[in-house]
């Protein structure tokens, strides 16, 4: 069908005035029902490439939902994997407790019965300490009736009575000494039964009272025992739920996969749609976006002729102008950088690039590009500095000394043909969306491609 057409003197090398049909634009000669076709097909192409551009966008956004969800879950799948760990770590100490409150129990009763040998002896020593003091009192009795003798007998009896008299006082000192161990044997008896109370344990009485330190370690066993099952039930739980969300992320996995299929589908079905929307502009017959081609390569003329005339008066360097080492500046966010030709981009750019604001309401922005989508100059809205802190607003607001190295971006600033038509849904911020056009045209410098100029506009 659009063999139709023949191309005019622009497709053939020849250059155009402002307002001529640019070159790839050819002029329509032929059958005026030709001429209507292709009129009334291009708002249909431009229908199906806005449609594509929709499903892209979709598309993009839930596989991004997916990607964000599925990495969520992944890390979600390592926590539980943590926290698994951790309860199998708690089973392990309980069952650590466990055995240390038998050994203590063991341990405990072992003093117990250490306690009550010492019991035994200590009355083995009251008994003894008793059995001195009657002996005690006994030579008392003896040595006193030895004294009473003695003085009987007189001169003769002196010495002897002295002797009765010393083992009497003896007697006497060992009655009193007896009678002190047995006191503090029996206070000590006293306190070591209440220990053995405190401490008992019978195993074989069921009647027998429980001492308040087997009560204890009994309450700490119990305790054990709860965290050790309730360990063991979390664990068993968790180990569940770790596998169920394993199976979980081998699906989010494929659908994130279906959803790159279709990503790959969509973007040939939006490559076709462009196709089609550019043959049909190719043919020559106005379109709606006639205006935004021709603005776009007269535009892109214009910046290629004051980059080639600062080459010429030597304001810049020709390996400045095609700078592509982009130095990072400090602190940006979202990254900016700087290159050796954006402060010649600000003076230069904005004359041409502002200008084709006016152009129609519809149109959103018009910028320069690189070869690699780095736009060193935005329009007014978007040249602001960036605030620190605010990446939100700098996002919104802050556009320039950006690379946009996405797909409309970087073939916007690669492409070499005399002009290409593109659909694609644009992030405006706060989730609000619009679906335009851009049309581009390549930007040269001597002969040499630089990069291209990019005109966004609203359907």
């Amino acid at each position: 069908m659009f063999g139709a057409f023949r191309r005019g003197p622009a497709a053939q090398g020849q250059t155009t005035e402002p307002g001529a049909l640019p070159a790839g634009l050819p002029e329509a000669v032929g059958d005026p029902r030709l001429d209507q076709l292709v009129r009334s097909l291009s708002p249909k192409a431009s229908a199906l490439g806005r449609e594509a551009a929709e499903v892209r966008g979709a598309i993009d956004d839930t596989h991004k939902i997916a990607s964000d969800q599925a990495q969520a879950l992944q890390l979600l799948v390592q926590q539980v994997h943590a926290v698994v760990q951790s309860q199998q770590l708690i089973v392990q100490q309980a069952q650590g407790g466990l055995a240390a409150s038998a050994r203590v129990g063991t341990a405990v009763q072992a003093v117990g019965d250490e306690v009550g040998g010492i019991v035994a002896t200590l009355r083995e020593v009251s008994d003894a300490a008793l059995q001195i003091t009657q002996i005690a009192l006994q030579t008392r009795l003896v040595a006193f009736n030895a004294s009473v003798e003695a003085k009987r007998a007189g001169e003769a009896g002196r010495g002897f009575g002295v002797v009765a008299d010393a083992v009497k006082d003896l007697a006497a000192q060992v009655e009193q000494s007896s009678k002190q161990i047995t006191g503090t044997v029996a206070r000590l008896d006293s306190r070591i039964a209440a220990l053995a109370r405190e401490i008992r344990h019978d195993a074989t009485d069921a009647r027998a009272e429980t001492g308040a330190v087997h009560k204890a370690l009994a309450e700490v066993g119990q305790g054990a025992h709860r965290i050790h099952r309730a360990a063991v039930g979390s664990t068993e739980v968790c180990a569940g739920l770790e596998q169920r969300m394993g199976g979980i992320e081998s699906e989010m996995r494929r659908t994130t996969g279906a959803l790159d299929a279709a990503r790959t589908r969509t973007e040939t079905f939006l490559a076709i749609s462009e196709a089609l929307i550019e043959h049909v502009a190719e043919c020559g017959v106005e379109t709606e976006d006639t205006p935004y081609i021709r603005a776009a390569q007269h535009a892109a003329q214009q910046i290629g002729q004051l980059l080639a005339d600062a080459l010429r008066t030597g304001t810049v360097a020709a390996d400045a102008l095609f700078d592509e080492q982009y130095q990072p500046v400090a602190g940006s966010q979202p990254a900016q950088h700087l290159t050796r030709f954006a402060a010649l981009a600000d003076r230069l750019f904005p004359q041409v690039q502002d200008k084709l604001l006016s152009l129609s309401d519809k149109v959103v922005f018009c910028i320069v590009a690189d070869r690699n989508g780095y736009i060193a100059c935005h329009n007014p809205k978007y040249n602001h500095p960036q605030r620190a802190g605010d990446v939100a607003w700098n996002t919104v607001n802050c556009r320039n000394r950006r690379i946009f190295n996405d797909r409309t971006g970087l073939a916007s600033g690669r492409s070499q043909r005399p002009f290409l038509l593109q659909t694609y849904r644009r992030d405006m911020g706060g989730g609000q969306f619009v679906v335009m056009k851009e049309a581009a045209a390549p930007i040269t410098v001597g002969g040499r491609h630089w990069g291209g100029l990019r005109l966004a506009y609203k359907f």
